[in-house]
Parts: structure tokens; sequence; C-alpha cells
């Protein structure tokens, strides 16, 4: 067998770890030893390798652009030995880490995540909630869920759905004084808003409405508590597809008309291609994909 030239092997976790936090003392939490213990692994390591890996300053650490590659490249090969160890001692895939926006957690992944783990007991799913893109060299995160256009250099992104915007309401509200059978009706009835791209204005535009003003009514910066003033019969509001599919399935809300606007962008699952190396983090892609493949095959035969 050809010599191969290894670092030492004991200093290699402590480097991973003080690289991903960004701290000494972060990295001894994590691995239970002292901030010394890491701080004396991590220039031993240097000295073996003849190369200055991290810069020290008063209260925090920094990458060289040689520490960042090396930290990079070091953590695919820890992640692939772990995954590869579980594998042949007949461990589980282990945890996945999750980032997502919060309306989309609430109102689409969490009630879904019980089908996951009746297909998946042996994997762990770790939900964070994040309206930045993860940055998955130094927060831990093995996937993500991100609404834009698709382009992510560098990383794997695979469409999972795409957006429409149309009005929902509560099923109460086609009934009462004012029932809700034209847009024109909107005027008699409250319209809900939250922070998003689509707005009133623009819905009502395209519907050709003109006397009901599209700024009244209350705003909220949730998407989520607008859907459930909207459940709750207190106003119209417009609903994204992906965050009131589940409620327009059940009968909570109902569409009272069929004009949509497309958003302009859909939801993405984002990841490092080496990531998909990893059991657990393939079989939660996987099946992301197949639930909002489900879900469209669904809304295409209700409205065909």
């Amino acid at each position: 067998m050809a010599y191969r030239r290894l670092p030492p092997l004991n200093a290699l976790p402590s480097f991973e770890a003080a690289a991903r936090h960004l701290s000494f003392s972060r990295a001894a939490e994590e691995l239970h030893v002292t901030h010394g213990a890491i701080s004396r692994a991590v220039r031993h390591l240097e000295e073996q390798l003849g190369v200055q890996l991290m810069t020290r300053g008063t209260r925090s650490v920094r990458l060289t652009p040689v520490g960042s590659v090396y930290a990079a490249e070091l953590r695919e090969i820890l992640e692939h030995l772990a995954s590869s160890t579980a594998a042949a001692s007949g461990q589980s895939p282990g945890i996945v880490n999750v980032s997502t926006i919060d309306s989309f957690a609430a109102r689409w992944l969490m009630p879904r995540l019980a089908r996951f783990r009746h297909e998946h007991d042996d994997v762990d799913v770790r939900v964070a909630i994040s309206e930045k893109l993860a940055d998955f060299a130094g927060d831990g995160i093995d996937i993500a869920i991100r609404c834009g256009g698709g382009r992510y250099p560098g990383l794997s992104s695979e469409l999972l759905m795409q957006e429409d915007h149309f009005p929902v309401c509560s099923p109460k509200l086609l009934k009462g004084r004012h029932p809700l059978r034209t847009p024109a009706d909107l005027i008699h009835h409250t319209l809900l808003h939250d922070v998003f791209a689509v707005n009133w204005t623009m819905w009502l535009s395209s519907a050709g409405i003109r006397r009901v003003d599209p700024r009244r009514g209350p705003t909220f910066l949730s998407s989520i508590h607008a859907i459930q003033a909207a459940i709750e019969g207190e106003g119209v509001v417009l609903g994204r597809s992906a965050l009131v599919a589940d409620e327009l399935a059940c009968g909570r809300l109902i569409r009272p008309f069929k004009l949509s606007l497309p958003a302009g962008f859909a939801y993405y699952v984002v990841c490092p291609m080496r990531m998909l190396k990893r059991p657990g983090v393939k079989a939660f892609r996987d099946w992301l994909i197949r639930e909002a493949r489900s879900q469209a095959d669904q809304r295409f035969e209700a409205y065909s």
C-alpha cells in the first residue's frame, strides 16, 4: 500500500468544530472539552501541515483562505465517515437539519412531517426557522426549503412547487347580507393583507374591479395570522397556494373566484451536492418532492 500522509486525526474534529462556529469556546462546548484543548489541537494541526488555518483575535477567530477550503473539505469527509460508520453498524442515518421560512413550516411542512417519520423512523428532522439563506458551511444546516428564483450557485436546487395567489375566505362569507359571489362583491367585505409581493392592488386590477379600495383592511406581518383571520371569517385574504392547500382540501377555506396571479417565484429544495450522499438527507429531499407532486396532482384533479 502506498504511503499516505495523514494529519493528526484526533485534531480534526476540534478544527472542524472551531471552523464551523468560528469560536474555540463554542467548539469546546460541543465536544465537551476545554477551550485550551481546542486551541492546542488546532495549533498542533497547523504545525503538522505547515500552514496557518485560523487567525486569532482578542475575542474571535477567523479562517484563513487555506483554512476555509480545508474546513469545507474536512467537513464533507467527516460527514461521509459518520454516515459510513452508521451504515456499517446498522445505526440510524441520523439527524437532518432543515431550514425554511416560518409560514411554509407552519402551513405546509409541519402538518406533513408525521408521514415522513412513518416512512423513516430512523431519521430525526430538526426544523430551523429563518428568513435568511442557509449558511451550509457555518450554521449546521443540511438542507433548506426556500422561496425564490431557483438560482443558487454551487448548490443542488430542485423545484418543489410553484406559487400562485388567489382570494380565499371562510365558506360563511358566501351567505349573509352580502354574499360573496363576484369580485365586485368584495366592496362589502374586509380585505386582509400580509406583507408579500402580490397584493390586492394587483389582483383587483387584473380582475377589472375599480370600486374596491385595495388599501383598506388590516395588515398582518405574518401570512400565518392573515390566513387564520380568513379561516375565522374576518375577511378575504390573497392566499398563497402552498400555504392554503390543506385548508382548501378540508373545506375550512374556499376559493370564491377562479382568477389567480403567479407569484414570479417558487419553492425550491436547496442543499450542497455532497449532502445528498447522506441517506437521511436524500430520503428527506425525495420525500419532499413526492409530497409536492402529490399535492399538485390533487389540485389538477380538483380543477379538471
